[in-house]
């Protein structure tokens, strides 16, 4: 008995033995392991291609979308901008009209036209400075060169050589909002 019990036991560490894993054993299956996870199968790369398709297509619809919606925001903001632009313009211009109004009351009332005139000349004051508050300016005609972006030229008139190509008389003046001209300036040029 006692070979087989010999035998039994040399069996048992040969069995242990392969049990037991080397390193080089572990190694060698890990890196089995990391080629099946590094090279995907065909349909695995084909499935993970169109997974990302329709992501891109999602993310696209969506921008779409987004662009879409900004768009016609901003169209309804312009538009209701245009709509209102005027209103404070035309609020501040109201006591203007109250003062016009009370003129034309103080006219029918009043034999004084010095006092009347006075109250007119205030009333012109008023309306220039909401005017230069607004960034309304006079274009300047008095002895300038004539220019075709302030000016407009009614007529020419012979004046000499020294007033050749300059402003002779304003028939109708020339305002600009800032620096773009929104009246032009109707002058008389000399020739």
């Amino acid at each position: 008995m006692s070979k087989d019990k010999e035998e039994l036991k040399d069996e048992e560490r040969l069995e242990a033995q392969e049990s037991v894993e080397t390193p080089e054993k572990e190694a060698s299956q890990e890196e089995e392991k990391a080629e099946e996870k590094a090279e995907p199968t065909a349909e695995e790369q084909l499935e993970e291609m169109r997974t990302r398709v329709e992501e891109l297509e999602d993310k696209n619809l969506r921008m779409m979308a987004e662009f879409d919606n900004y768009r016609r925001r901003t169209n309804k903001e312009k538009l209701e901008l245009m709509e209102t632009a005027g209103e404070r313009i035309f609020t501040e211009m109201l006591p203007l009209v109250d003062d016009v109004e009370r003129a034309i009351v103080a006219m029918d009332k009043s034999d004084d036209v010095e006092a009347l005139r006075e109250g007119v000349k205030l009333i012109q004051q008023k309306f220039l400075s909401f005017l230069d508050k607004h960034e309304v300016h006079v274009i300047e005609t008095e002895g300038a060169d004539f220019n075709t972006d302030e000016h407009e030229a009614v007529t020419t008139f012979a004046a000499g050589e020294d007033k050749k190509g300059k402003v002779i008389d304003c028939t109708q003046k020339g305002y600009k909002l800032g620096e773009k001209v929104i009246r032009f300036a109707k002058v008389v040029v000399g020739e």
